[in-house]
């Protein structure tokens, strides 16, 4: 896939993502949700889990030399551990 020009916004056809080119290569990608990103971060969201070639012909997003390097910052956060505490047994028989 060749590099979006500067100023410019391509939108892709599997998961409707914007992405705008930037001057020096380092594109914006604009996410449904929460704030912009990298192409590194849509890689590790989305488009690795793409299974048939049909699909990865259809990504914006397949070109190593345009995503940059993914890192672990790029992955959705393991969720946190919530300490409940426990109710006392109850006794069913009252």
């Amino acid at each position: 896939m060749a590099p979006i020009p500067p100023g410019t916004r391509q939108r892709c056809t599997l998961c409707k993502v914007e992405i705008q080119g930037m001057a020096g290569g380092n594109d914006l990608v604009h996410f449904s949700q929460g704030a912009p990103g990298s192409r590194a971060k849509l890689w590790a969201r989305v488009c690795q889990y793409l299974r048939t070639p049909e699909q990865c012909g259809q990504c914006l997003n397949q070109d190593l030399s345009l995503r940059g390097e993914v890192t672990a910052n790029d992955y959705y956060a393991e969720a946190p551990i919530l300490e409940m505490p426990r109710p006392p047994e109850a006794n069913p028989l009252g």
